[in-house]
Parts: structure tokens; C-alpha cells; sequence
């Protein structure tokens, strides 16, 4: 069967051949009725235009690029994430555009993503997740001229914008909730150090443990996965005055430091109790339930791919604040065992 050209879609839909580039590649010149005529007209002719001699052209490639520095058996077991690009992808898709996701090994790896990205026209623009504190990632993606829109707290400077939810607000809710259960002894299982919405955290942390008189307060650092998170619980547990309650920086470690307590001989929410970041429907199947901070993460998909498609189009592009994460109680959480604090 003969391949469909955009001769065929342009006769299909009574227009000439300059119309159908126009729609096809997002640029003004046709109207919006016009647009959905030659588009249906393309789709119904089974016609796909060759991605390579578009970005030859000059024309956009109707792709955005996601970078994530982890590895790529992670994605399976990380709800946020899938979470996050599921929301991209439904608000991409409203616009016929797609989502090229690439996982690296290192940062010199990822650096080399973007410049070939740019080098081969691959992608209109970059999401950019894990902003580190000094993130040498914007600057590059400034030189190679990729809109870029930050999916994360907004960068110093404020140069790039970006879609965020204000972590400390959640954190002290989660906090002052177990502080109002009586626990005076709290351990923070914390993200990637120098990652910016670690600092964000871990900073409300050490603030609202000078400002409840919490008797200690201690951190762990891991890499997000279940067992840093198992480690970090029992390095966390394995002292005389051991925290009473912990707060996980994800639902993944929060699972695998629950069921470290458990191996410990520990009862939660007897003996310990826990809370999750992110709340995921592993968070409602273990038991007992975990209690865990909610927020629509989808949505904040949604919102990051609304605000790079802006950029793309060269429209103004202001930082969103999405939701915060609010606390969802469950059985996880209770008084410290015998009111003892």
C-alpha cells in the first residue's frame, strides 16, 4: 500500500501543501478550525511526517526530553515518578507532543543528553527534576538554548521556572502532628544530600526541632531506595534513646524501614511510629497503613508540561506553587507506647 505524503493530506482536506506544514508543526498561519480539519485529515490517511527531515527543516519535533539520574530499575518501583509522568504525558498529549525520557548513569552522562538533544533538534525543551543546590545543569541548557522548565523548589536566581510545592509546609504539618501525639524524639529518613528540596526539608526540620523542644532530632541521608531507607532506620534505631517516631522522605523507604522495625522486634505504632512522603497506593496495602503526606502528584505532572509548552512557544514562563502535601492519618502513627515521650 502506497505511504500517505502531504500531497495526499493536503487534498484531503482542500488545503495547499504550505497549510498542512503549518499545522502539522504547530506554527501559526492557519486557523484553529483549519488545524483540526488537516490534522483529522493526517490521522485518518495514516500519514506521519519524517522526524529526522523535520528537524532539518528547522521544524520543532513536537518531543520534550526528561533527564533522570537513577537507575532505570527504580522507575518500576517509584511512585512518584510514575506518577509524575503520567501527568506529563496527559497534558502532552492534548498537544500532540512526546515525551522522551532517558535515564544516565552520572551527571557527565546526562551533560552529554543535552547537548546531543540539542546538536540533533531531538527535543523542543527540557524538564529538568533533582535540582541540586548549584545546578550546573541550567546553565548548560541556557548556553545550548533548550527551554527549560525546573520540576522542583525554584533555582537561585530565580532564571529558570519551575513548577514547586512548598516542602516546609508539609513537614512542619507532619512534625506538629506527632509532636501533638507526644513524641519528643523524631528521626527525619532524609533524600540526597544537596539535592534543593532536601535542604528545603531538612532545614523545616531542624528549625521546628529547635522550636518544639524536640529532645533529638536525628537525620539519615540515603539515595531513595528501599534499602538506604532499611539501613538508614536501623542506624536510626540502634541507640538507647531511640527516636519514637520516624518520617520518610518516600513511601518506598518508609515500607522498608517499617518492616526493618518490625525485624527489630519493634510494634508499629506501639513501639514506633512512621510517616511517609508521597502517599501511594503501597502506603494503603502494607500494615498497618502508613500514615503519609498526600498531594496530587499527576497534576503536578500536568502543570510542569503546561508551563515548558509555554516556553516552547515563547511565551512567558512564571514559576506555578502547585498543592501542598497534606497529611493523611493511618495506623502507622499513634501516642508514644505508655505516653512515655
Amino acid at each position: 500500500m502506497k505511504r500517505p505524503t502531504i500531497n495526499d493530506v493536503a487534498r484531503a482536506a482542500g488545503v495547499s501543501r504550505g497549510a498542512v506544514s503549518y499545522a502539522l508543526n504547530g506554527r501559526p498561519g492557519v486557523s484553529e478550525a483549519t488545524r483540526r480539519r488537516i490534522l483529522s485529515a493526517a490521522e485518518a490517511l495514516g500519514f506521519h511526517a519524517d522526524s529526522a527531515a523535520r528537524a532539518l527543516a528547522g521544524a520543532p519535533s513536537r518531543t520534550v526530553g526528561l533527564s533522570l539520574y537513577r537507575p532505570a530499575s527504580t522507575l518500576g518501583v517509584e511512585p512518584f515518578f510514575m506518577e509524575l509522568i503520567s501527568g506529563l504525558e496527559a497534558e502532552l498529549s492534548l498537544r500532540s507532543y512526546a515525551l522522551l525520557l532517558h535515564m544516565v548513569a552520572d551527571r557527565g552522562q546526562e551533560a552529554a543528553v543535552y547537548r546531543r538533544w540539542s546538536r540533533e533538534r531531538a527535543v523542543d525543551g527540557v524538564l529538568v527534576c533533582d535540582l541540586l543546590e548549584e545546578d550546573p545543569r541550567l546553565p548548560l541548557l541556557r548556553e545550548l538554548g533548550l527551554p527549560t522548565v525546573v520540576v522542583g523548589p525554584p533555582p537561585v536566581g530565580g532564571a529558570v521556572a519551575g513548577v514547586w510545592s512548598d516542602d516546609a509546609v508539609s513537614l512542619r504539618e507532619a512534625v506538629e502532628y506527632l509532636a501533638a501525639l507526644g513524641h519528643r524524639r523524631i528521626g527525619h529518613v532524609a533524600g540526597i544530600p544537596g539535592l534543593a528540596h532536601t535542604r528545603v526539608r531538612t532545614d523545616a526540620f531542624a528549625a521546628l526541632a529547635r522550636r518544639l523542644g524536640l529532645e533529638v532530632a536525628s537525620c539519615a541521608y540515603t539515595d531513595y531506595t528501599g534499602p538506604a531507607g532499611a539501613r538508614a532506620t536501623r542506624e536510626l534505631l540502634d541507640v538507647a534513646d531511640r527516636p519514637t517516631a520516624l518520617l520518610y522522605d518516600n513511601d518506598i523507604m518508609a515500607v522498608a524501614g517499617l518492616a526493618a522495625a518490625q525485624e527489630l522486634g519493634l510494634s508499629v505504632p506501639g513501639d514506633l511510629s512512621v510517616v511517609a512522603w508521597d502517599d501511594s497506593p503501597v502506603c494503603r496495602i502494607v500494615h498497618p497503613a502508613l500514615t503519609a503526606l498526600t498531594r496530587d502528584i499527576p497534576a503536578y505532572g500536568r502543570q510542569a508540561a503546561r508551563l515548558l509548552l509555554a516556553a516552547v512557544d515563547g511565551r512567558p514562563a512564571a514559576d506555578v506553587a502547585a498543592e501542598v502535601a497534606h497529611l493523611t492519618p493511618r495506623a502507622s502513627t499513634a501516642a508514644p507506647a505508655d505516653g512515655r515521650p
